[in-house]
């Protein structure tokens, strides 16, 4: 794992400074995807090219997964998930919420994760039982806060209908917490959580390449990970905290449906 770990931070940290290097304008080509407000950049594709290119330079037998250019097959048992800009919408807009998101899952497991979230200088990682770091401090999820003094991050999704769910459930949860905070960047979001920044996050429409790299790295600092009634996380739904705040909010959320459409 710690072959991983190394090669995807290398990989991670490249993309970064490509990305600070030509960090775009509003007035630059921009593209939208499943609905006017998700959007993607040429330095999105860009990025992504990069990492698969270094990947597979390193390991030509490896499966790829990435938000822009799919599945790529490969012969061997690893798969790399990639998020080249997690927080595209931020990016663009010159805010600080954005990152490079590298995993790698061995047989359908997430072993080792990078989360560069290059503006801000900051580089977390994990590997599987060993841990989660931030420049060399070990990463601890705050333990013991109740749902009345949890400050909760979530996002919204791309979708008006999916919105206006979105809306009435934050509207119901609001007033059960200290405060809730969208950043914009689920994988910034789950590290934040992991360094005791944030209490908890939820979301619903969150895809394997966001949480992929995060989601180990908010495990590995002791955090619980996954979806409603049981079920893993998902982009049905991804719920994340410390164990107690996690059911606390897990059954704030249940009776509210996150799940549905308008």
């Amino acid at each position: 794992m710690t072959g991983f770990l190394r090669l995807a931070e290398d990989i991670a940290r490249e993309a970064g400074d490509m990305l600070l290097a030509k960090r775009p304008t509003m007035s630059e080509e921009v593209e939208t995807k499943s609905s006017p407000t998700d959007v993607v950049t040429i330095l999105d594709k860009a990025s992504e090219e990069l990492i698969r290119e270094r990947i597979l330079a390193a390991r030509p037998g490896d499966r790829i997964l990435g938000e822009e250019g799919g599945e790529a097959p490969g012969e061997s048992e690893v798969r790399w998930i990639v998020d080249p800009i997690d927080g595209t919408v931020n990016f663009l807009y010159g805010l600080p919420d954005w990152a490079v998101s590298i995993a790698v899952e061995v047989d359908g497991r997430v072993v080792a994760g990078v989360v560069n979230a290059a503006q801000r200088g900051e580089v977390y990682t994990a590997a599987l039982g060993e841990g989660a770091w931030l420049d060399g401090e070990r990463l601890r999820c705050t333990i013991g806060v109740p749902l009345a003094q949890a400050l909760v991050a979530t996002g919204f999704g791309y979708s008006v209908s999916r919105r206006a769910v979105q809306g009435e459930v934050v509207a119901a949860v609001l007033p059960r917490v200290r405060d809730i905070r969208r950043g914009g960047s689920c994988a910034i979001d789950l590290c934040s959580l992991a360094a005791g920044r944030l209490d908890a996050y939820y979301e619903r429409g969150i895809n394997q390449w966001d949480y992929a790299a995060a989601g180990l790295v908010a495990t590995e600092s002791g955090a619980r990970l996954g979806g409603l009634l049981g079920r893993p996380v998902s982009p049905d739904f991804a719920l994340c905290a410390a164990p107690g705040l996690f059911e606390e909010l897990h059954d704030l959320l249940v009776p509210l449906d996150p799940e549905r459409d308008a």
